[in-house]
């Protein structure tokens, strides 16, 4: 068996190409800054969308750029809650029709 065993090369995944006439891509370093006072920079394309938060490879915080740019303010839209979904579906007067049915159902039903 030992006769089999390959030699002088790992099992993994291995290039054996060289970076010969290779052009990269243009680079920019972003550095980031998160509240417990970590400072990474990460390699980013020219053309790639920056990004305006990191999450910090060391306590997994958020992190704001160094730069000082901020992300843009959006509006915030409250969230729908299951209230306003009905109110959207029923009027006041049909809610109240229905609670009025169900009441009387349940006061049949339920003998005290």
């Amino acid at each position: 068996m030992a006769d089999r065993a390959l030699r002088g090369m790992g099992l993994g995944a291995k290039s054996f190409e060289d970076e010969e006439g290779i052009e990269f891509a243009a680079r920019v370093i972003l550095g980031f800054v998160c509240d417990e006072s970590h400072h990474f920079d990460i390699n980013f394309a020219i053309e790639a969308d920056m990004p305006t938060e990191w999450e910090c490879p060391r306590c997994g915080k958020v992190a704001a750029r160094s730069d000082g740019t901020r992300p843009d303010e959006r509006d915030a839209k409250p969230p729908r809650t299951h209230w306003d979904m009905l109110r959207e579906r029923r009027s006041i007067p049909e809610l109240e029709d229905l609670l009025s049915e169900r009441l009387e159902a349940l006061r049949t039903t339920v003998r005290y």
